[in-house]
């Protein structure tokens, strides 16, 4: 007969997943016939288990993907997208954010850069990895009411502990001055050791332009461009309807 007592103490240690599979043992009567050591190991793989599964939930909402459904496993290499569906997936399983590897994610609007971004971001969640969702045009003012408020140190030693930083829409809005010190604190923090992924429109050649400071663009370039995959998406806009065919088509 099961201990109710035990079940009340493993509950209040927050074992659940030990609890839950004891619960279980004890209305299944074969698995009477396993040893000690087999059952005890069945109760520590439960526990472990749904502390994973909590785990993961905690780091995708804390993600704040935009795509937050976004998954690898359902990543669209129609042809003419410029996507290798294998290499993808041999980076997503590849040791990309323990090696502190920069992705950039280049090609027009709508091709799905901010999906694969999200995709892959989700996929290092799912790995035990902590990740973060930031909108660079957002950005700006945010980082304006951090600096007034006083939590922009705070806010910075966080995002330097971020193992997977995505940065989308890049070089989409003008820089002030501020932004540009801001954005090479952020990058500085993350050279070679912590993950970047980073979507743009715009060739890395117009970046000096886009920075609008020789300097800083020069140390964000050195830093972003140190362990660098480039991944050029392309083909027509994934927000378009699809082109119906004309009848001359058709035939």
């Amino acid at each position: 007969m099961m201990n109710h007592a035990t079940l009340t103490q493993l509950r209040s240690l927050k074992l659940f997943g030990f609890a839950a599979a004891l619960e279980e043992q004890a209305a299944q009567p074969k698995v009477q016939s396993l040893s000690f050591e087999e059952r005890l190991a069945l109760l520590v793989d439960r526990e472990s288990y749904l502390r994973d599964e909590r785990k993961r939930t905690r780091l995708l909402q804390r993600a704040k993907l935009k795509y937050a459904q976004a998954a690898i496993e359902d990543l669209d290499a129609r042809p003419g997208r410029g996507i290798d569906r294998s290499q993808l997936l041999a980076l997503a399983l590849s040791d990309w954010v323990a090696r502190g590897d920069t992705l950039l994610l280049t090609g027009p609007t709508g091709v799905g850069k901010t999906w694969l971004a999200c995709a892959l971001a989700q996929h290092a969640c799912r790995r035990g990895h902590s990740a973060l969702y930031l909108r660079v045009p957002r950005l700006a003012d945010e980082l304006k009411l951090l600096h007034g408020s006083g939590g922009f140190g705070r806010w910075l030693i966080s995002l330097a502990k971020t193992e997977v930083l995505v940065l989308d829409d890049w070089g989409v809005c003008a820089l002030d001055a501020g932004m540009r010190a801001d954005l090479l604190e952020i990058i500085d923090d993350r050279a070679a050791s912590k993950a970047t992924i980073i979507t743009t429109q715009l060739p890395v050649d117009h970046w000096h332009g886009w920075i609008g400071d020789a300097t800083i663009a020069d140390a964000i370039l050195d830093r972003v461009m140190q362990r660098v995959q480039r991944i050029n998406l392309g083909g027509e806009s994934m927000r378009r309807p699809p082109r119906k065919k004309t009848s001359t088509e058709a035939d």
